[in-house]
């Protein structure tokens, strides 16, 4: 293999941060030095573009088509990606390889303890379809604003009061080292599909490389993320769907609960499945099921294949 192995990543500060942490365990795998791995910033066009929802300019390939484009081009061996922001169907010649072990997977209310103490009319930050339907179930009264920015930024932002409260992902605050915020249960805001998980990919026919990768990844986390984005991508919806999904190992097998919604959160359907691990059929069959049983204006949100 030619040394340095390259990784490439997104240049925001979280990004090179799990760049970081993909490189260590991927060296500590294979027994390298930490100088046999180079970390490649490249900055993407979602990166870039920050006055506008991502759902608006293109969604979640924003974020990895400069990414895509080195890999294919073999200026880089692999990409780390935050998997919650890589499309649920990836091009043929790139293979996920590892996951690491998956951090927490909640969301953090900035701004204010809980949700019920937030004021009657909060303005309440976000661009995630996800987080503002699940969130206006909850509370009707809550006003949601576009919220674009990296972790820093968008703290920022509820500091100066621009809006009132934010949500933000607790694996992210964790890896960069800030504490804020206060973690909301799974059973009030499911996450999304991928969330809280550091993904490494590779080209498809690199052998060797999905080898040296494929070492450090972590059984559970990339069983449960797996079955979580099988869901996700049975779905057909677009970065304007909101879906929340969380798998979880229960010995041999997994344990997924999903979730899907209208854009307001008043319509809103919720399941769960017991599945095989390695088993993406399953996942799928749940999305279709829910679909078939959903109303409406949660449908018209999604595009089932």
């Amino acid at each position: 293999m030619d040394r340095p192995l390259k990784l490439g990543s997104r240049a925001s500060p979280l990004a090179l941060a799990q760049a970081h942490q993909a490189a260590a365990a991927i060296a500590a795998a294979n027994g390298w030095t930490e100088d046999a791995i180079e970390i490649v910033a490249l900055t993407t066009t979602g990166d870039r573009i920050q006055d506008r929802p991502l759902a608006e300019i293109g969604g979640k390939a924003l974020w990895t088509k400069e990414l895509d484009r080195a890999l294919a081009e073999g200026s880089v061996h692999a990409c780390v990606h935050s998997l919650k922001d890589v499309e649920s169907e990836r091009p043929a010649n790139f293979c996920i390889t590892a996951i690491l072990p998956r951090a927490d997977v909640r969301d953090r209310l900035i701004g204010a303890a809980s949700l019920d103490e937030l004021k009657v009319g909060a303005v309440v930050g976000t661009s995630s379809p996800r987080r503002a339907a699940q969130l206006l179930r909850l509370r009707p009264d809550l006003r949601i604003v576009a919220f674009r920015g990296n972790v820093q930024t968008r703290l920022a932002k509820v500091e100066a009061g621009e809006v009132d409260a934010t949500l933000l992902a607790a694996a992210g605050l964790d890896r960069l080292g800030i504490e804020a915020g206060s973690a909301l249960s799974t059973e009030a805001i499911l996450p999304a599909p991928g969330q809280g998980a550091i993904a490494v990919e590779c080209r498809s026919d690199d052998a060797e490389v999905r080898a040296a990768i494929g070492a450090a990844s972590h059984r559970d986390s990339f069983d449960c993320a797996t079955a979580e984005r099988a869901f996700s991508a049975a779905l057909g919806g677009t970065c304007h769907s909101p879906v929340g999904a969380l798998a979880e190992a229960e010995g041999g097998a997994l344990i997924l609960r999903a979730q899907i919604l209208n854009s307001d959160g008043s319509d809103c359907l919720s399941d769960d499945a017991r599945v095989d691990r390695g088993d993406e059929r399953r996942p799928a069959e749940l999305a279709r099921s829910m679909l078939a049983r959903a109303g409406p204006g949660i449908r018209s949100l999604f595009e089932a294949p």
